[in-house]
């Protein structure tokens, strides 16, 4: 192989890694996020620790956008395009599990509704007692979820549903996505 051709198949190589995701959390939906718009939550006020967050924009059946093996679903024709052009910028970490219950380890469904930006990334977690946990250690649970991350990243994504979990009664209003 020529020097060229190997430099050529090594950077296709640690591209192809860079892009790697792996399975999306899906819940009863049939979306990523449970259809909700992840492009929207960057434009929602974000509240001090230890206050609940806004709610989160549901997405509409219209404005859909396949990505890492799901569809997406947005609010406006234009956070579906914003999303096209950077997905990595506005999909939550850890493929839609729960931020805390990686960095106890495992991969469990999130709550579109209990969610932090943080250092311009998109953190979901599974329900409002798990966000007390998440909150007394964020920066320190993102460390320990990262490291977690590289040995779960390839398992399966849960099968479970955040919905049918009692204490996440009053966080949501409805399923996402909405209309026809």
């Amino acid at each position: 192989m020529h020097k060229a051709s190997v430099s050529a198949a090594f950077a296709l190589t640690l591209m192809s890694g860079a892009a790697f995701a792996g399975p999306q959390y899906i819940d009863e939906t049939g979306y990523a996020v449970s259809g909700y718009d992840v492009v929207a939550y960057l434009g929602l006020k974000q509240v001090a620790v230890g206050q609940s967050q806004p709610r989160a924009i549901k997405g509409s059946k219209q404005h859909v956008v396949e990505y890492n093996g799901a569809k997406w679903a947005f609010s406006t024709a234009a956070n579906a395009e914003k999303f096209k052009a950077d997905p990595a910028k506005y999909a939550p970490q850890y493929d839609g599990h729960c931020a805390y219950g990686l960095a106890q380890g495992g991969k469990v469904p999130a709550n579109p509704n209990l969610w932090r930006i943080v250092n311009g990334k998109l953190y979901l977690n599974i329900t409002p007692n798990v966000v007390g946990f998440w909150e007394k250690d964020i920066a320190g649970h993102i460390t320990t979820a990262n490291t977690n991350w590289k040995i779960k990243e390839a398992a399966a994504a849960s099968s479970k549903t955040w919905t049918a979990i009692k204490a996440n009664d009053g966080t949501y209003d409805g399923l996402a996505p909405v209309g026809n």
